[in-house]
C-alpha cells in the first residue's frame, strides 16, 4: 500500500498551482537522459544516411515519432513509479519465463551490437579530432565507460548524463550554419512522403526502431526504480505506487526530454540533407567517412560539431544500452541490482555491464562496418518494439499489476496506435522485399 506521504498530495493543475522552475529543474531527469540516449551514435548515424539518401523526404518523422515516444515513454515510467520494479518483472506476469528470457537475450545482443558501433563510430570521431590511434581510443572508452558504471553511484551518473545531453545542441548549431531553405523546409515537414521500394521502408523502419528503442523501455522504468531508491525508499512496498504530483512531474521531464531528442533528430537529417545529399553523397559507409564528406561541404566547424556530437551521445547512452541489459536480467532472475549497489553485492548485475562492454570491443576488431552495423541494429530494434509494446499495453492496462494506477486514456492510445504502426511499416518493409 502507498505511504501516506504519498497519497496526502492533491492532483496538481497548471494553473491551480505556480510552477516551480527549480523543482522541475531538480525532478528533471530520467525522461531527459533517456530523451538524449535515445539520440546516440545509432540514431546519428542512422538520421545521417536518412538525409544523405533521401534529403527533406524523412523530416516529417521527427514530429511523428514525438508523440509516440512521449506516450511510450511515459507508460514505461509509470510502469516504475506505480509498481517499484523495473518491466522485466511488470513482463513476467503476462509472459511465460521461456519467452521472458529470450527477449532478454535478445536485448542483450541488439544491445552488445549497438556498443560494439557506438565504440567504433567514438574512436573514429576521436582520431579524426586527435590524430591518435582508433584501437586505443575503443580501450580508452571502454575502460572508462564501465569504471564509471560500476564504481559510480546513480546520482552522479544522473548528473553527468543530465550535462551531457547538452552536447546534442551541436547538431542543431550545424544545421544552421548552412541556413537552409525554411519554405523547403516547413513544405517537407507537413507533407510527408515515403520513398518508395525495400530501402524506403527499411529506413523507415530503421527511424522508428532506434527511436522507439526497446533498450529505452527497460532503462526508463528502472531509473524511476532508482528515483526513489535515491530518495530512500529501499524497500519494493515503499516504492509502490506514486503521487499525482510526481506523475505530473514525470510527465513534463518525459515530454521534454522526448522534445528535445526529436528536435536534434529532425537536425541531423536536415543537416545532412543539406549537406551530403545536395552534393550527391547519398551512399555514406562509416561515422568518419560523413565527417570527412562534411568538412570540404559545410566547413571544418560542422565536420567538428558532427564529431563531438558523436563522442558525447557515445558516453551518455553506451551506460544506457549496458545498464537496460542489466536490468532486464537482474528482475528475471532476481539479482541485487541498481547503479547504487556496490560491486560485491551486485556482482550478477554488473557483470551483465561488463560482458557486454567486453564483447563489445571484441566486435570492433572483427572489421565489420560500424554504421551498416548501426543501421541493421535500428532494423532489428524496430522489429523487436511493436511485440513489447503489446505487452507493455496489456500491462498499463491491468489494474491488478498497476496498483489500481492504470496509465490514462490518451498514453494507451498512444501506445496500441505506436504499436499498430510499427507493425504496418515492419510488414510492408517484408513485403517490398
Amino acid at each position: 500500500m502507498p505511504t501516506e506521504e504519498k497519497i496526502s498530495v492533491a492532483t496538481p493543475s497548471l494553473f491551480s498551482k505556480p510552477w516551480h522552475l527549480p523543482e522541475y529543474l531538480e525532478a528533471a531527469g530520467p525522461g531527459v537522459i533517456t530523451g538524449a540516449a535515445d539520440d546516440d551514435p545509432s540514431g546519428i548515424g542512422t538520421y545521417t544516411m536518412a538525409g544523405a539518401k533521401y534529403g527533406h523526404a524523412l523530416l516529417w518523422s521527427a514530429i511523428l515519432t514525438w508523440p509516440m515516444m512521449a506516450g511510450v515513454q511515459l507508460a514505461c515510467a509509470r510502469v516504475g513509479m506505480v509498481t517499484g520494479r523495473g518491466l522485466a518483472s511488470a513482463f513476467s506476469r503476462k509472459l511465460p519465463r521461456p519467452v521472458l528470457l529470450l527477449i532478454a537475450f535478445a536485448l542483450f545482443a541488439a544491445n552488445t551490437l549497438n556498443v560494439a558501433a557506438d565504440f567504433s563510430a567514438m574512436a573514429d570521431a576521436a582520431r579524426l579530432l586527435t590524430g591518435g590511434p582508433g584501437w586505443l581510443f575503443v580501450f580508452v572508452f571502454a575502460t572508462g565507460i564501465t569504471w564509471a558504471t560500476i564504481f559510480l553511484r546513480y546520482n552522479q551518473i544522473a548528473k553527468v548524463l543530465k550535462w551531457l545531453a547538452l552536447v546534442l545542441f551541436a547538431y542543431v548549431i550545424a544545421a544552421f550554419v548552412e541556413r537552409p531553405d525554411w519554405t523547403a523546409v516547413l513544405h517537407s515537414m507537413w507533407k510527408p512522403s515515403i520513398p518508395g521500394g525495400k530501402e524506403g521502408w527499411g529506413m523507415l523502419v530503421a527511424i522508428l526502431g532506434t527511436t522507439i528503442s526497446p533498450y529505452l523501455f527497460f532503462w526508463q522504468a528502472s531509473q524511476e526504480v532508482e528515483e526513489e531508491k535515491a530518495k530512500g525508499r529501499l524497500t519494493v512496498e515503499e516504492r509502490r505506487q506514486a503521487t499525482p504530483r510526481e506523475f505530473f512531474l514525470r510527465k513534463v521531464d518525459v515530454t521534454v526530454g522526448m522534445f528535445f531528442s526529436n528536435v536534434v533528430m529532425f537536425f541531423i537529417i536536415l543537416t545532412s540533407s543539406l549537406t551530403l545529399h545536395a552534393h550527391g553523397l547519398t551512399s555514406i559507409e562509416s561515422s568518419s567517412e560523413a565527417a570527412q564528406a562534411l568538412a570540404p561541404i559545410a566547413g571544418r566547424f560542422a565536420a567538428f560539431l558532427y564529431m563531438i556530437g558523436l563522442v558525447g551521445t557515445g558516453l551518455l547512452a553506451i551506460p544506457t544500452l549496458t545498464g537496460s541489459s542489466a536490468y532486464a536480467f537482474a528482475e528475471i532472475f532476481h539479482w541485487k541490482q541498481g547503479l547504487d549497489e556496490k560491486w560485491r553485492r551486485a556482482r550478477a548485475f554488473y557483470a551483465v555491464i561488463a560482458v557486454s562492454t567486453v564483447l563489445a570491443v571484441l566486435f570492433d576488431f572483427l572489421g565489420f562496418n560500424p554504421l551498416k552495423a548501426l543501421y541493421w541494429s535500428a532494423v532489428v530494434n524496430g522489429a523487436l518494439s511493436p511485440f513489447l509494446l503489446v505487452v507493455l499495453f496489456m500491462v498499463i492496462c491491468d489494474t491488478k499489476i498497476m496498483e489500481g494506477q492504470t496509465s490514462p486514456l490518451l498514453t494507451r492510445l498512444v501506445v496500441g496506435i505506436t504499436a499498430l504502426l510499427m507493425f504496418v511499416a515492419l510488414v510492408l518493409m517484408f513485403i517490398t522485399t
